[in-house]
């Protein structure tokens, strides 16, 4: 199994574990013309609900030499997929799932920082070792409140 899709493995898990129920693996995006197929070994969308509550995650693992280059590309990815997800399925939110450690050594520099809260990334973190949910950035039951219009 590529580490990649042990990533992908472990979020799922991790997300059953705290509760969310699994609704589409992956999660299709239809845009007019366009048919997103996020079908990218981990870096999948997941969606999933909770209650009332209804994510979708996009999973990154950070496993390239340039965490900046790839930072790039996921926060592009993000706005898009967030666009979509807007038009096709309003009240769920889009999370970037990205590890703990990356999260701590990378996402916490001032630059990211600003970037993430410039473009509104929301942020789950996760533990590889111990296969749970560490961070969201903010909270799934908050984001009602932060969504942009």
């Amino acid at each position: 199994m590529s580490a990649r899709d042990l990533f992908h493995k472990i979020v799922k898990k991790a997300l059953q574990k705290d509760d969310w129920t699994i609704t589409h693996d992956p999660y299709p995006l239809a845009t007019g013309s366009f048919d997103l197929a996020i079908d990218l070994g981990a870096e999948k969308i997941i969606a999933a609900h909770r209650g009332e509550e209804r994510i979708a995650i996009e999973i990154k693992s950070f496993l390239g030499p340039s965490k900046i280059s790839q930072f790039y590309g996921a926060l592009g990815q993000f706005i898009a997929y967030r666009t979509a997800l807007h038009t096709q399925d309003p009240n769920r939110i889009l999370y970037l799932a990205v590890p703990d450690d990356i999260y701590d050594r990378f996402f916490l520099t001032p630059f990211v920082q600003e970037l993430v809260t410039q473009n509104q990334l929301y942020i789950l973190t996760y533990a590889i070792e111990a296969e749970s949910l560490e961070k969201w950035i903010p909270l799934p039951n908050t984001v009602s409140k932060l969504k942009p219009s």
